[in-house]
């Protein structure tokens, strides 16, 4: 089969498996019907090394969660998904959902859910800690984390939860989430969460589920950096399959 016959799959790979693999994107040339278990196969054989048949991960295809048995296109766009560490109103305003590389602020986005008709706004605020302690482990020290995400496919998902959100409480008219990525400080907020509605009730129920569900299916990656050394946090929470 020559090269012009062949398809070809963009390739994309997150936190862990993008240090494993030792690219952030490539592309792939694979036969025509080929589906994404033999584009895994393709890799492992180009990227020994990564071992990918060790590897935890889910697989999305062009931004939604794909199984292995979905048949490729020219010109797909292939996410390799590690384990997780835990839209607009109109074009004129604040995005309600972002991954954002700048520090984040709790007034800016509260602003983004205030409006005459909601009453009641709570706000979660997730914030760097200098100490880990997980079960029957000692303490941790952290001097810093960095946080990586899959940006495109992270705020449609963080849209996907407020609308999860939205369907659990219909009283809740407004739901923010933004996360930040990069290197941040102990101390720094890496996530704010903001749900609004006529009244304070089911706001704080709606906001404990939206931050749980953040944990478990955002394609947001945390490495915990400190004086013993460094390694990408897989919560037992996870989950790669949506």
């Amino acid at each position: 089969m020559t090269e012009s016959t062949r398809i070809h799959v963009g390739v994309r790979a997150f936190a862990a498996l993008r240090e494993a693999l030792g690219f952030a994107e490539t592309v792939v040339s694979v036969a025509p019907g080929t589906d994404i278990a033999g584009l895994m196969a393709r890799l492992n054989e180009l990227y020994p090394r990564a071992e990918l048949t060790a590897q935890r991960y889910g697989v999305a295809l062009n931004r939604s969660y794909a199984p292995l048995t979905a048949v490729l296109a020219d010109g797909d766009e292939v996410a390799l998904i590690p384990p997780v560490s835990g839209g607009t109103v109109n074009p004129n305003a604040a995005k309600l959902f972002e991954v954002s590389d700048q520090p984040l602020s709790l007034d800016d986005v509260l602003r983004r859910v205030v409006a005459p008709e909601r009453g009641g706004v709570t706000l979660f605020a997730g914030t760097v800690r200098g100490v880990t302690r997980r079960a029957g482990e000692d303490e941790i020290a952290t001097d810093y984390l960095e946080y990586e995400a899959y940006p495109e496919m992270a705020e449609e998902t963080l849209a996907r939860i407020a609308a999860e959100v939205q369907a659990r409480w219909p009283s809740v008219s407004a739901v923010s989430i933004v996360h930040r990525v990069g290197r941040l400080a102990i101390g720094d907020l890496a996530v704010v969460i903001a749900v609004a509605a006529s009244h304070r009730q089911d706001t704080f129920d709606a906001c404990h589920y939206a931050i749980d569900r953040v944990k478990q299916i955002a394609p947001i990656w945390k490495k915990e950096v400190g004086p013993d050394g460094s390694f990408w946090v897989e919560g037992p929470e996870s989950s790669v399959t949506g």
